[in-house]
């Protein structure tokens, strides 16, 4: 399936301030140079903030974790998790199209979602309030068919149940999750064979849909508000507060020069010659960050970079804090050549193919 970004984008997009904490609560657990791993979670947080992942959301992630823009849009057009378009402001209702399901009826569910949603799958009801897709098994076989809304699961659906589940969402409702047909769990259908004293401990229901009773949030995004709880094991080491619940942080102090290092140093400059550098995006592997580190440490034109020694290549790498090694990895060196030899034009044709 070919999946793009929606042809509509918003002008913007920036987390909330609680997001926000917990957004460099989980780049924290990552070790210096690293803070790419944080890439899917990031992703998925903007996701809930908005519903769906924009343009620039992805770019916004890509600035806080020193990629490349392209480097964050293959991840999020890779995963199916991801929506790259609107999706309903109550619920996306996910089908399950497997075999199982399939067998047991699915095809009847996604008419329902045709005729109550949409035709079209990816596409946001009249009411803005539903949208919905079919997906891959998601492993409640045994009870098919099944749906994921939200963030439960719905099995041992009907036409006639998912009906009046996207009538009870659609009224502000929240349905109780699990098995429709009164199923504790996944046992057979005729009932329980063995365990059957554990049936119905408590509130009779299972663990899991007991949990999502409990909380009775099923189609509430993550909004932030459980960042205290979620990042508690997070602690300054000075004084053993959540980092959610540390006071603003004082204005950074003064970015300190070079550290020693390997190699040799290259010719810097004190600013871009003519008052403008060149856009050192262009090459692949430098992003809005590591431009700035970039200018920190006096690099502005493709040209200082084509000409640097493999010693000087070394140097670099060291020096670029939080990214080291990425001139090597990325090629850079060859990147600018290719520039400098042939031009922006030719060179961005190339870097598609990698043939540099």
């Amino acid at each position: 399936m070919l999946r793009r970004l929606y042809h509509e984008q918003p002008a913007s997009f920036a987390f909330t301030p609680a997001n926000l904490a917990w957004a460099e609560g989980q780049i924290s657990k990552y070790p210096e140079g690293r803070q790419a791993s944080a890439v899917i979670p990031l992703l998925w947080r903007a996701q809930e903030q908005e519903g769906w992942l924009t343009r620039p959301a992805i770019e916004y992630i890509a600035t806080m974790l020193g990629m490349a823009n392209i480097r964050v849009l293959e991840v999020a057009t890779f995963y199916f998790m991801f929506q790259l378009q609107p999706v309903g402001s109550v619920a996306n209702i996910q089908i399950c199209g497997t075999t199982s399901c399939m067998i047991c009826g699915a095809e009847e569910l996604i008419e329902v979602c045709k005729e109550l949603i949409a035709p079209a799958p990816h596409t946001v009801s009249a009411d803005g309030k539903f949208s919905w897709e079919e997906v891959e098994c998601l492993g409640a076989c045994a009870n098919a068919p099944m749906a994921q809304i939200g963030k439960d699961y719905y099995e041992d659906l009907t036409p006639t149940v998912l009906r009046g589940l996207i009538a009870r969402f659609r009224d502000g409702e929240v349905p109780q999750p699990g098995s429709q047909s009164g199923r504790y769990s996944s046992e057979p259908v005729t009932g329980l064979t063995s365990l059957a004293e554990y049936k119905g401990k408590g509130a009779g229901l299972n663990g899991s849909v007991q949990r999502a009773v409990d909380i009775g949030e099923t189609v509430k995004r993550i909004d932030g508000t459980e960042v205290a709880l979620n990042l508690s094991w997070i602690r300054n080491r000075e004084g053993g507060v959540a980092l959610a619940e540390k006071p603003a942080a004082k204005p950074a102090a003064k970015t300190e020069g070079p550290v020693a290092a390997e190699g040799k140093q290259p010719e810097a400059l004190q600013g871009p010659r003519g008052g403008a550098a060149d856009d050192l995006k262009e090459i692949e592997g430098i992003g809005p960050v590591l431009e700035r580190l970039c200018h920190e440490l006096g690099f502005f034109h493709f040209d200082q970079i084509a000409g640097w020694s493999e010693d000087e290549v070394t140097w670099v790498d060291q020096n670029l804090k939080g990214f080291k090694g990425r001139v090597t990895r990325d090629k850079w060196v060859a990147q600018a050549k290719l520039i400098m030899a042939e031009g922006l034009d030719a060179f961005r044709i190339r870097a598609k193919t990698n043939d540099y």
